[in-house]
């Protein structure tokens, strides 16, 4: 059903039109169109979907200052329906695309959020209430503030410390923290984080500069 050439590169496979070269990625809004190649271009950007599964990107990395040097980065791909997901050896190692449209000729996608990244979302934005509420409060009295630990890291032990007023509901607010340590952990054990092993150093105290808590060490 398809052929390779001397470059591993598969002509289009009138069962699974995505594989197959992809360059000129042209990224308008949220979409991104490719045109269909016979290979990956040297000195250009483009994907290749491989019938086994392996999957290619040609990039030039984060940097953008000429010379461009381009590598190849290796992964695996899985289509669902009109979802492809993708998983690669470096950052971001897990993405997914809706396939909008795939043709002969051209590749249109739309980025998508995996299950992964949507409870990574879940869990910034329980942070972010717990920080909303930590800077709720105007520092004028380093006597009115505390400070708890926070998070949960892979490798055991709290992500680092957060100051608060005991002027608001401390006890809604530690009750956030704790949800918080417990979403983390959860989601530390369901995707298999990793994480470094170092214990962040304990505040001695809290100080007020310009009307903002600052942790003594």
């Amino acid at each position: 059903m398809f052929a390779c050439d001397s470059n591993d590169n598969v002509i289009p496979d009138p069962d699974n039109l995505l594989i197959g070269s992809w360059v000129e990625p042209n990224y308008s809004e949220e979409q991104t169109v490719f045109k269909r190649a016979a290979a990956l271009p040297d000195n250009g950007p483009g994907i290749m979907f491989k019938a086994n599964g392996g999957f290619v990107e040609r990039s030039s990395g984060w940097c953008g200052t000429p010379p461009l040097v381009y590598s190849d980065y290796n992964g695996n791909w899985v289509l669902e329906n009109t979802l492809v997901t993708i998983a690669q050896e470096f950052y971001p190692i897990n993405y997914a695309w809706r396939i909008v449209s795939v043709s002969e000729t051209e590749l249109i996608v739309k980025r998508e959020l995996t299950e992964q990244e949507k409870d990574h979302q879940k869990l910034m934005d329980l942070y972010n209430e717990i920080y909303i509420l930590s800077i709720g409060e105007s520092c004028t009295n380093a006597d009115n503030w505390l400070f708890t630990a926070y998070g949960a890291k892979a490798c055991g032990g709290p992500q680092g410390y957060i100051a608060y007023s005991n002027q608001i509901d401390t006890d809604a607010f530690l009750q956030k923290v704790e949800a918080y340590n417990e979403a983390e952990n959860a989601y530390n054990i369901k995707w298999d984080i990793v994480s470094t092993c170092d214990v962040p150093k304990q505040p001695k105290g809290v100080t007020c500069q310009n009307g903002v808590p600052m942790l003594i060490y």
